[in-house]
């Protein structure tokens, strides 16, 4: 990681709108737009060039944001399309070079690569039904590719959807929490975009009557959807997960109300409120 100047271009002046995000010095741009805004967006330049798009939403009862990933010639004729035959998406993030200078063969290699980055970091619920065809390029066109990918990655995640950002960022143990009680036993860490439980945490089997209504909702969410599995006497994380917050993961993990600032202990015995916030 280095330090990043990206610039962003509101074309109607709303930053809620349509938006335009570049390194100025690299080939790789970026735009996003609501789909309420399809017909004012229509009118770039940008998002009738050759590149991939990744349409972004949530399901109604899911617990992770939901994406789909594609390419196109014209990427706008393709996501005119899913704007008829998709109802989960929200908004739509187009990645191209500014040159419009992609052919077919690198559109659909950049769409086979964030498919499979996307299936790997596991943030974000793939909606596409099947895999990508991998097209040929020359080994030097690939690293040209790759390079690119990198700069798409840091743009995407500036403009709200951190699709490619690795879940685990602590350094050392010494920036890792660990929860437990009867049964359970998780490790997790705080992240900027809430609290990460490692895959295989162990979690109460059966919560408490007194337990909050919404957190029984999101432990049968995460039964349905397999991340949360049955070993035994005790739930196991199929899948690093990021929780909201402290409090959500440790309610989860203990089946009962919790404040996770108290919950959640290092290897010393302090508390995440006593090392965070004070």
């Amino acid at each position: 990681m280095r330090p990043q100047t990206i610039q962003i271009f509101l074309p109607d002046g709303s930053p809620t709108s349509i938006r335009e995000a570049e390194i100025t010095s690299r080939l790789v741009k970026a735009i996003l737009f609501p789909r309420n805004k399809m017909q004012e967006v229509s009118q770039r330049e940008m998002v009738h060039f050759t590149g991939v798009y990744f349409l972004f939403g949530t399901s109604e009862d899911g617990t992770k944001p939901m994406v789909y990933i594609g390419e196109g010639e014209d990427c706008f004729k393709r996501i005119q399309s899913h704007n008829r035959n998709k109802d989960f998406w929200t908004h739509c993030v187009i990645v191209a070079s500014k040159t419009n200078d992609y052919n077919k063969a690198d559109s659909k290699f950049l769409e086979h690569y964030c498919i499979d980055k996307s299936k790997e970091i596991d943030r974000y619920k793939l909606d596409n039904d099947t895999g990508s065809n991998r097209l040929y390029i020359s080994e030097s066109r690939e690293h040209d590719l790759l390079d690119n990918f990198e700069t798409a990655k840091i743009l995407l995640a500036t403009l709200g959807y951190p699709i490619f950002e690795e879940k685990r960022k602590a350094k050392s143990n010494k920036e890792l929490f660990y929860c437990q009680g009867k049964d359970a036993y998780a490790v997790g860490e705080l992240t900027d975009d809430g609290f990460l439980v490692y895959k295989e945490g162990k979690v109460n089997l059966e919560p408490t009557k007194g337990m909050n209504k919404w957190i029984g909702i999101l432990r049968n969410r995460l039964i349905e959807e397999e991340i949360l599995k049955r070993d035994n006497n005790v739930y196991v994380f199929q899948q690093d997960f990021i929780f909201n917050s402290p409090s959500a993961a440790a309610a989860t993990i203990l089946g009962r109300s919790a404040n996770g600032w108290t919950s959640w202990k290092d290897k010393n015995g302090l508390t995440l409120d006593e090392i965070k916030r004070k």
